[in-house]
């Protein structure tokens, strides 16, 4: 999961990290829409990768892998600092940590049920909502039909065998928890940006989660935990997941309109559902596809839809 832009309806995070010399020279290079669309190959490689991580770790130990790599990298980058804090600005940054941890936590376990496709599409209706939540107009209804299609289309009610991808009601309820506690991300995100300087908010977020996380990840993992190869996994994990994408979006919102960038990132479930059959072999029936394109274009319909009522309250003329 990655980071949307702040006042977009869609937002994820507080902040981003800064990107280092060589890659933001590299990323000058490429077109805005590129990076956007790089990141979002970089988060769902990120996924694909833990996933098959399963095969030797559960879920909560690969979870605790990653957002220790996230924790070590994010506070290298921008260290949080406790001092001058009051008590509210540390209860939230508490509550951040918290719901980081249960998102992260019950989407791997929702990944471990589900293909990738699907997974990204029901925690989609997360930010989804908050969008919907924040709008209040007639036309969002339709939205909302359209993401509960999808997610109707996605029920396993008498679902057929064969060489598709099976779902289950465990991973709907992680995929939905997940969007849940993205939905309350957002809301702390907010809160967190500004009560903490910089991109401190979300380390100490970060570093909260990797906390809360630890004795479930150890206990789960054990010794497997310690192997060279996992080690190195689930580092690359945390960079596909976390650095890379922050970075590379975070250079894409300098070079072009927000609403944009949110239009480009509610092609993510599509991604997800596109790396899952070509990394993990996970085909989907036609049904589940057109779960995936029915909360897509939910999606990408409340993100235009929130633009063109930001341009009309400005004053500004419609294209």
């Amino acid at each position: 999961m990655t980071a949307f832009a702040l006042d977009d309806p869609l937002d994820r995070g507080p902040g981003l990290p800064r990107p280092g010399s060589l890659l933001r020279t590299a990323a000058d290079s490429i077109p805005p829409s590129g990076l956007v669309l790089l990141g979002i190959l970089s988060v769902q490689l990120g996924a694909g990768f833990a996933k098959e991580l399963f095969a030797a770790l559960p879920p909560s130990a690969v979870v605790f892998l990653r957002i220790v790599a996230g924790a070590l990298i994010m506070g290298a980058v921008a260290r949080p600092r406790l001092r001058g804090l009051s008590w509210r600005s540390c209860a939230v940054g508490l509550g951040f940590g918290v719901t980081l941890a249960v998102m992260n936590l019950s989407f791997y376990e929702a990944l471990s049920r589900l293909p990738m496709g699907i997974a990204t599409a029901i925690e989609f209706l997360g930010p989804l909502g908050v969008a919907v939540a924040a709008s209040r107009r007639r036309i969002d209804l339709l939205w909302v039909a359209l993401a509960a299609s999808g997610v109707a289309l996605l029920t396993p009610w008498g679902q057929s065998g064969g060489t598709a991808a099976a779902v289950s009601w465990a991973g709907i309820g992680f995929a939905m928890l997940a969007g849940a506690c993205w939905a309350g991300y957002i809301l702390l995100a907010a809160a967190a940006g500004q009560r903490f300087p910089g991109t401190t908010g979300l380390s100490f977020a970060m570093i909260v989660s990797a906390v809360l996380i630890a004795p479930v990840g150890i206990t789960t993992g054990g010794t497997d935990l310690l192997r060279p190869e996992t080690l190195l996994i689930g580092l690359g994990v945390g960079l596909l997941s976390s650095v890379i994408p922050y970075t590379l979006e975070l250079q894409a919102l300098r070079r072009m309109p927000k609403h944009a960038f949110g239009i480009l990132m509610s092609l993510e479930p599509a991604a997800a559902a596109l790396i899952g059959v070509l990394l993990l072999s996970e085909v989907l029936h036609l049904r589940q596809w057109a779960a995936v394109v029915c909360i897509v274009a939910a999606s990408l319909g409340s993100t235009r839809m929130g633009r063109r009522r930001r341009r009309r309250a400005a004053g500004e003329t419609p294209e």
